[in-house]
């Protein structure tokens, strides 16, 4: 179980097994939550069926093991580490271990957000004040006995202040300790709910009397039951209603306003389930979001991914997909019911046609096909001072209008007195912009017949039009990282850890402020990211993340 939860049912919980000490029998305390994700379900039962948000983390030592085969030394030492400081901050004098007190009976964590509730103003002309947004928090107990056991040794802790007071014939234990005030009260002795507000463990005890609940709600029973599919895992989240969660968000006056334009697209999405798990590869996350067709203007295309092979294996970075021009098309016809956007679009249009260029057709219109964008390293002119430059691959069934922009792009450029040279790499044409003495800033050409580069940096123009060596797709790393993630798919981002962080330590360095040993040995026992998204239909769309980890014994 990760720290930050743990750390989070610590303050209240163990004094509300108190509760429990009613139970007659030993053989009462056997049974309750297993802690892994099945119990998702049960634990829902309780959390009011107001909340907008609800996360389960699974607490099975099995699937948190899984980890233990991967990470460079240097990682495992700062987990170690971490767990180890964990430890001492559970109690107030040192006496109370994780391992042994809290894992025996701690079954899997649900975490809910219910609404936020407005306080009442004193005087009618006051105004009202809006609260945060209620955080319940249920725990399965797997071991009673245990938890009754913890509870005691909790309460005997030094500077731990406890309260009871009653609600409906149960029991609330108000907890106050470490600066920290929370609620806490034990159903049925299979279930603890805690919260910072007592509003929300009252709200918790109504359900478990036989108010509406999380479960009971349309469709949630569906996503506790189905979930998403990915082994061994470690936690899954359920918004049953993506609008009213954005909205519950955005109530609390310290949060950042949406335009009313951007809660338009929000309202595309109408239910989200994501999971994160751990198998051989690493850590997946899923997700999984109903849509609304009516509102929906884009569905992700199937590629092929052919463009990824003409990469070379080294790429540093890439985005690839399918249709440009489609995704184009959906953001002017969202444009109609946004003025801030169709503003921009409009002086867009305005400027490009100074310089004798049609937005819709010569620049977006042509673009149909697969594309990709890279970062490839190089340490050679223009780039030998952030040691990569960047490189765009388009596939078109319109070279003609493709050729025609790129024409009137290097008039422009000669207009301001840019020299344009053209020059033969690998048996290609290709087009420089060229600086005096630095060589190439920007350089364009075909590899074949439907395929057009722009490179930033002329060095990269040699890398794509006279590749030598594996491609990307055939590298290993590249296989690692995406080869286990879904397919078909719309494409690919990729990113190659190893390659990125002698970058990041360069600027972060540059920036004057590096990066901690600590965070380094983190991020480099990373081999890469991997991610795509998918549409099966209009009314669905996939996302799944592959976090590439080293295994424990090498690379």
């Amino acid at each position: 179980m990760p720290e930050s939860q743990s750390k989070f049912l610590i303050p209240a919980v163990g004094t509300a097994i108190v509760v429990a000490g009613g139970i007659a029998a030993y053989m009462y305390f056997k049974g309750g939550p297993s802690g892994d994700i099945s119990s998702a379900l049960s634990a829902a039962k309780v959390v009011p069926d107001e909340a907008v948000l609800a996360t389960y983390i699974s607490t099975d030592p099995k699937v948190w093991a899984k980890l233990e085969q991967f990470g460079t030394p240097e990682a495992q030492k700062i987990v170690a580490k971490s767990l180890e400081d964990f430890n001492k901050n559970l109690s107030t004098d040192n006496s109370i271990s994780y391992e042994k007190d809290l894992k025996p009976w701690v079954g899997g964590v649900m975490i809910a957000m219910l609404p936020s509730s407005s306080a009442k103003p004193a005087t009618q002309n006051a105004p009202q004040t809006v609260q945060e947004s209620k955080v319940l928090m249920v725990v399965g107990i797997k071991d009673k006995l245990a938890a009754l056991n913890f509870a005691n040794k909790f309460k005997a802790q030094k500077g731990v202040k406890v309260q009871e007071t009653d609600y409906k014939g149960e029991k609330i234990i108000e907890t106050t300790g470490n600066g920290e005030q929370s609620y806490t009260a034990v159903l049925n002795t299979t279930h603890v709910v805690r919260s910072p507000q007592k509003q929300a463990v009252e709200h918790a005890i109504d359900t478990f009397k036989g108010e509406p609940s999380f479960a009971s709600k349309e469709g949630v029973n569906s996503m506790l039951t189905n979930g998403v599919n990915v082994d061994n895992t470690l936690a899954q989240i359920y918004v049953p209603d993506y609008g009213s969660m954005v909205k519950q968000i955005t109530a609390n006056p310290n949060a950042t306003p949406i335009p009313p334009e951007t809660m338009k697209q929000l309202k595309q999405l109408k239910s989200m389930v994501a999971g994160v798990g751990i198998d051989n590869a690493g850590v997946r996350m899923k997700a999984v979001a109903k849509l609304d067709p009516e509102l929906v203007k884009y569905q992700y295309q199937n590629t092929s991914a052919e463009v990824v092979s003409q990469f070379p294996a080294d790429t540093i970075a890439l985005l690839s997909g399918k249709g440009i021009s489609r995704w184009w098309s959906a953001l002017v016809e969202q444009s109609k019911d946004a003025p801030e956007l169709k503003f921009t679009l409009e002086q867009t249009r305005a400027q490009l046609k100074l310089v004798n260029l049609d937005l819709d057709k010569e620049i977006f219109g042509w673009m149909d096909g697969e594309f990709a964008f890279a970062a490839i390293p190089s340490n050679q002119g223009v780039l030998a001072q952030i040691g990569f430059g960047g490189a765009l691959v388009f596939h078109t069934s319109d070279r003609k209008t493709a050729q025609a922009t790129l024409s009137k792009l290097d008039n422009f450029v000669k207009s301001q007195s840019v020299n344009v040279a053209k020059r033969s790499i690998g048996g290609k044409e290709v087009t420089e912009w060229q600086i005096p003495q630095q060589g190439a800033l920007l350089a364009h050409g075909w590899l074949d017949n439907d395929s057009v580069f722009v490179t930033i940096g002329g060095p990269i123009a040699q890398t794509l039009a006279d590749r030598k060596g594996e491609s990307l797709e055939r590298s290993d790393n590249f296989k690692a990282t995406t080869s286990t993630l879904q397919r078909p798919n719309g494409g690919y981002f990729y990113l190659d850890m190893d390659k990125a962080v002698p970058l990041l330590n360069r600027f972060a360095t540059a920036q004057q402020q590096p990066i901690t040993p600590e965070a380094n040995a983190i991020i480099s026992s990373i081999r890469g990211l991997g991610m795509t998204a998918t549409s099966p239909d209009k009314t669905t769309t996939q996302v799944e993340m592959l976090f590439a980890l080293k295994p424990k014994n090498g690379n």
